[in-house]
């Protein structure tokens, strides 16, 4: 396990090396403060570019590049709005493609206005927008998911600068969870219902998103859905209040040459069709399982074991992206890359979630936020039973379950035990790391 995710300080993200050179293009134009709060919010962009192409996962299901959802999170004035800037330069073509569509639409509401269409109505164009608005309503977004489905599969991308936008898409806060979920597990909408103009369709939801908003608004919005499955779905980067040292973080430039650099990778994406395996990706995800269930252990937290599950598949996705834009091929730079995202997600959800998990709260400070405590960095290297229970004890775990964590600490080599004098003991190979 490279990251301690327990401190208030951000993981540090790996240099970027070979095969993450289209971050390092996305990076140029963003300031210092936003590197990396801005890296996980990429990939729900990058894999939007990608249809037509299923990826293995270790557990031999196949997975679109769709149902990628991540939120930034920063406080009033943090930066947050360096994201839409990058948006619209990645999706530049996604832009001139709604415009073409816009005007079928267009077109066909002037020929219903006309005395013809009172005879004879025009049938409505079938139309995709790629990149509806940000303020789409639920009828919107499920007519415009029906068009994406016949014309191709398409993913449709859609940025929200506030998380309360998702209410209006979901068609209510309430419908938030199921919406959600169904996008990112690529289910069909549930939408099929009888109207005046005849019976709706129930297409499979082929979206992805990214979503700004302040540390307040993220918990009041997520706060009735962190234990259904819809908090974990969510990549969540945030970044924490800064010193306040009076400098105006500097931007880059969106110049002709930074696009031109920019097609070249997105070129990738859109030409990638077809079903991979990508072996190296896919033995990295099998370790960072074993690292997640080594670290749930060490913690004795179910809750990280849950929430580690998912965030390892959204690592897993935007490894899939990077695979596509280094032209499918793997290195090791690429893998740090994933790594780091899979920790910088679950680090980011403790700090934001960690004292709601155990209770309802509003209002986010520093003494309540945590992270996974690993109880035997608190132990000495030489401890006994008594010792593990009494600081169960002081961290709000039951005494019941010390046996039980002994047991998985043996097992995983974490220590070893001594009959003869009751002790255990920190193996060298725990304590090398």
């Amino acid at each position: 396990m490279k990251y301690d995710i327990s401190k208030n300080s951000a993981p540090k993200m790996p240099k970027l090396g070979k095969g993450t050179e289209c971050v390092k293009i996305l990076l140029s134009q963003v300031s210092k403060d936003m590197y990396e709060p801005l890296v996980p919010m990429f990939f729900p962009i990058l894999g939007a570019h990608v249809s037509g192409a299923e990826f293995q996962y270790p557990d031999l299901t196949w997975k679109e590049l769709c149902g990628q959802m991540a939120n930034l999170v920063a406080e009033s004035g943090g930066n947050k709005g360096q994201l839409s800037l990058l948006v619209e330069a990645i999706c530049r073509d996604f832009r001139q493609h709604d415009e073409a569509e816009l005007k079928k639409l267009v077109e066909w509401q002037k020929q219903v206005k006309t005395k013809e269409a009172n005879k004879k109505k025009p049938v409505r164009p079938e139309v995709a927008f790629w990149f509806p608005p940000s303020d789409v309503t639920n009828p919107a977004f499920i007519q415009n998911a029906m068009g994406c489905e016949s014309l191709g599969n398409r993913t449709q991308y859609l940025n929200m600068p506030e998380v309360e936008m998702a209410d209006r898409m979901c068609g209510g806060h309430r419908q938030v969870t199921q919406m959600l979920r169904n996008i990112y597990d690529r289910q069909r909408a549930g939408a099929l219902r009888a109207t005046a103009d005849g019976v709706t369709g129930n297409p499979v939801l082929r979206a992805n998103l990214t979503i700004s908003s302040t540390p307040f608004a993220t918990r009041k919005f997520y706060k009735n859905e962190l234990f259904n499955g819809t908090f974990g779905r969510m990549v969540f980067s945030y970044k924490a209040r800064t010193s306040r040292d009076g400098r105006i973080p500097r931007q880059g430039k969106y110049t002709d040459e930074f696009y031109q650099k920019l097609d070249e990778y997105l070129v990738r994406l859109d030409a990638c069709k077809g079903r991979f395996i990508i072996r190296p990706l896919n033995k990295l995800a099998d370790k960072l399982a074993q690292d997640m269930a080594s670290l749930a252990d060490l913690a004795d937290d179910d809750v990280l074991w849950d929430i580690s599950k998912r965030a390892l598949v959204s690592g897993w996705k935007a490894g899939c992206v990077l695979w596509i834009l280094n032209n499918q091929a793997w290195t090791k730079s690429m893998g740090d890359m994933v790594e780091w995202l899979v920790y910088h997600d679950i680090w980011s959800k403790m700090q934001l979630f960690a004292d709601m998990l155990g209770k309802d709260a509003d209002v986010v400070g520093e003494a309540q936020r945590r992270g996974p405590k690993n109880m035997l960095d608190s132990l000495p290297n030489t401890f006994n039973e008594a010792q593990l229970q009494a600081l169960r004890t002081s961290l709000g775990k039951s005494a019941e379950g010390t046996n039980g964590q002994l047991r998985k600490w043996v097992f995983r080599k974490f220590i070893t035990y001594s009959p003869q004098t009751g002790l255990y003991t920190k193996t060298e190979e725990y304590l090398k790391g």
